[in-house]
C-alpha cells in the first residue's frame, strides 16, 4: 500500500494562518494568476463601457453616424471579451475554491494518518468534523477572492484614472473616498475575528459532544442519564446560539457597511455629474458615463469589502487546521532507525513476555492494565522490545505493518461490507469469516459481501460487529496480532468455535490475546497474570489455576476474599 507523505510539499514548517492561506495560494499559483489576468480583463472591460457608452451618446447627439457607428462597434467588441473574459474567470474561480478546499481536506487527512493514536487525545472529533464541514468553505472562498480582488482593486484604480480625466473633482472623491470606505470596514473586521474565533471553538465543542452523546447513548439510557446530558447539550447549544448572534450582529454591520457605502459613491457622482452638466462643464454623453461609472463601482467596491470579509473568515478557519498541522505525535520516528529482528515481544514495564509463534493471553487484576500492555506491545506507548531491540528505535511504519492492535474501539466503516474488510481483495475474506464465526452474518444480508454497512456498524449488533472486526483483522495477517478483548460481545458457543478456530489459523505466528474468558484461556499456549501492572505468573492455564489463587478468582469469577 502507497504511503502518503507526512508533510504535503513546500507547507511552511513555521506555521500560522497567513503564511498556511498563502502556501495555498502558491500552490495553485498557475490558476490563480490565470483567474487574476481574466478577472483584471474583465473588470476592465466594464470598467471602459461606460467611456464608450457617452462617447456614443454624444456622437448621437451631434448626429455623426460614423463615429456612432465606431463606438458601438468598439462597445460590442469590448462586451464580448467581457462575456467571455467573465466566464472563464468564473470557471477558474471554482478551481481555485475546491482547489485551497480540498487541498486541505488531504493535508488534515495527512496529519491525521500522520498523528495516529495521538489524534484523539489530543484533538477533539469537533474540531476535525468541523474542518471538512465549514472551514474548507471558508477557506476556498479565501483564495478564490485573492485573484477577484485583484481584479475590483485594478478597476477601481482604472475608474479613478478616467474620471479624473474627466472632472478633478470627481476623481478626488473616488480617489480619497474608497480608502475611507476600507477603513471603515476594517474597523468592523477586529471585533468579527474575535466572535468568530470565539463561535468556531464553542462550534468544535458542540459538536463533539453531539458525536460523543450519540455514540453513547444506549449507554446512556441504560443508566439513565440521558436527561442530564440533555440538559448539559441543551446548555451549550444555546452558549453556541448566543455567539452566532454576537457574530451575526457585527456582519449585519458589514453587510450593510457592504451595501451602503457603495450606495453613497453612486448617489454622490450622479448628483455632482447631474450639477456639471447643468453647468455647462461637461458634455450629456459624459454624464452617461458619470452615472454608468457610478453603477459599475457598486460591484467592484463591494467585492473589495467581501474580500475583506471572506479573507478574514478564511483566517479564523486556517486558525484551526493550522492547530491541528502543529500537533506532534506522541511518538516520534527515530533518527536512524534500526531493523526489527524477529523474535520474542517483551513489555520491559510489566515484565510480560511473548514467545514467537505461540498463542499468548493476558490476564490482568485490572482490564485497563491488560489495555496499557496491548498499547506498548503495539507501540502506541513506548517501552517494548522486539528481539531485544527496542520498539522505539525501529521504523514505526515497520513496527505497524508487523504488529497489528485490534480492539473494541475499532469501527466499522460506512460503504460497502467487502471494501470495510478486505478492500484490497486479497482472497482470504471466506476463510477469515470462517474463524471469526462470522460467516453466517454475510450470508444473512441480502447482498452478502457487497452490502451497504450503515455508518459505525450500527445495522449489526454489538456481537455482530466484534466478529467482523476480527476477521478484519485476521485478513491483514500480520506478524503479530494482538486481540484486545475480542470475545466479549459473544455467546458461550461461537466464543468455542473462534478460540479452536483462531488457535488454528494463526499457528506458527505470534498472537496476543488480552482476555479473562476460560474458553480462549484454555486454547492458549501460554497465559500471563498481571496484577497491579506487574506480572506475578505465567504458564498454562490449567497450571495457572492450581498455582495462583488471584488468577482462579479472575477467571472463575469467585468473590474475593
Amino acid at each position: 500500500m502507497r504511503r502518503l507523505p507526512e508533510h504535503e510539499p513546500g507547507l511552511p514548517d513555521s506555521r500560522s494562518a497567513a503564511r498556511y492561506l498563502f502556501w495555498l495560494v502558491r500552490r495553485s499559483r498557475l490558476t490563480v494568476v490565470v483567474a487574476a489576468i481574466l478577472a483584471i480583463i474583465w473588470m476592465g472591460c466594464q470598467s471602459l463601457a461606460p467611456a464608450m457608452v457617452g462617447k456614443a451618446v454624444d456622437a448621437a447627439v451631434t448626429y455623426d453616424s460614423r463615429e456612432l457607428a465606431r463606438w458601438t462597434l468598439l462597445l460590442l467588441g469590448v462586451g464580448t471579451v467581457q462575456a467571455i473574459a467573465g466566464i472563464m474567470r468564473h470557471r477558474f474561480a471554482v478551481t481555485n475554491w475546491l482547489g485551497a478546499a480540498f487541498r486541505t481536506v488531504q493535508v488534515v487527512v495527512r496529519q491525521a494518518n500522520r498523528l495516529g493514536a495521538t489524534l484523539p487525545r489530543r484533538l477533539d472529533a469537533g474540531e476535525v468534523v468541523a474542518i471538512g464541514t465549514s472551514d474548507i468553505s471558508h477557506i476556498g472562498s479565501a483564495v478564490d477572492l485573492v485573484s477577484r480582488g485583484i481584479g475590483s482593486l485594478l478597476a477601481v484604480g482604472m475608474v479613478t484614472v478616467l474620471l479624473l480625466r474627466i472632472s478633478v473633482p470627481l476623481g478626488m472623491i473616488v480617489l480619497i473616498g474608497v480608502p475611507i470606505m476600507m477603513v471603515v470596514v476594517g474597523l468592523l473586521i477586529g471585533p468579527l475575528h474575535r466572535r468568530q474565533r470565539a463561535y468556531r471553538t464553542l462550534q468544535g465543542r458542540l459538536t463533539g459532544q453531539a458525536a460523543d452523546l450519540v455514540s453513547g447513548l444506549r449507554v446512556l439510557r441504560g443508566v439513565g442519564g440521558e436527561p442530564i446530558i440533555a440538559a448539559r447539550y441543551r446548555a451549550a447549544s444555546q452558549a453556541l446560539r448566543a455567539a452566532g448572534v454576537r457574530t451575526a450582529k457585527v456582519e449585519a454591520l458589514l453587510e450593510a457597511a457592504q451595501v451602503l457605502l457603495p450606495g453613497v459613491f453612486l448617489v454622490l457622482l450622479t448628483w455632482l455629474g447631474a450639477r456639471s452638466a447643468w453647468k455647462g462643464e461637461i458634455t450629456v454623453g459624459q454624464l452617461v458615463s458619470f452615472y454608468a461609472y457610478a453603477a459599475f463601482l457598486v460591484a467592484p467596491l463591494r467585492q473589495l469589502t467581501e474580500a475583506v470579509d471572506k479573507i478574514t473568515r478564511g483566517h479564523v478557519s486556517s486558525r484551526r487546521v493550522v492547530a491541528m498541522l502543529t500537533v506532534e505525535p506522541e511518538l516520534t520516528e527515530p533518527d536512524d532507525p534500526v531493523p526489527l529482528p524477529a523474535g520474542e515481544l517483551r513489555d520491559q514495564e510489566s515484565g510480560v513476555c511473548v514467545p514467537a509463534g505461540l498463542m499468548t493471553a493476558i490476564v490482568a487484576a485490572l482490564p485497563s492494565d491488560a489495555a496499557r500492555i496491548a498499547d506498548r506491545l503495539g507501540r502506541y506507548a513506548d517501552g517494548s522490545t522486539l528481539g531485544g531491540v527496542p520498539l522505539a528505535t525501529g521504523d514505526l511504519a515497520e513496527v505497524r505493518e508487523r504488529i497489528l492492535v485490534a480492539d473494541n474501539d475499532a469501527r466499522l466503516f460506512a460503504g460497502r461490507l467487502m471494501s470495510d474488510l478486505d478492500p484490497y481483495a486479497t482472497g482470504a475474506l471466506p476463510e477469515a469469516l470462517e474463524v471469526a464465526a462470522a460467516t453466517g452474518i454475510v450470508d444473512g444480508l441480502p447482498d452478502g459481501v457487497a452490502s451497504v454497512v450503515a455508518e459505525r456498524g450500527q445495522s449489526f449488533s454489538g456481537g455482530q460487529q466484534q466478529r467482523l472486526r476480527l476477521a478484519r483483522a485476521l485478513i491483514v495477517n500480520p506478524e503479530v496480532l494482538i486481540l484486545v478483548e475480542p470475545t466479549n460481545a459473544v455467546d458461550a458457543h461461537t466464543e468455542a468455535l473462534i478460540a479452536d478456530r483462531l488457535r488454528a489459523a494463526r499457528s506458527g505466528r505470534t498472537t496476543v490475546v488480552c482476555t479473562s474468558s476460560p474458553l480462549l484461556l484454555s486454547r492458549a499456549d501460554q497465559v500471563c497474570y498481571v496484577e497491579n501492572g506487574q506480572l506475578v505468573a505465567a504458564g498454562p492455564h490449567q497450571d495457572l489455576l492450581r498455582s495462583t489463587p488471584g488468577y482462579a478468582r479472575m477467571v472463575l469469577r469467585e468473590d474475593q476474599p
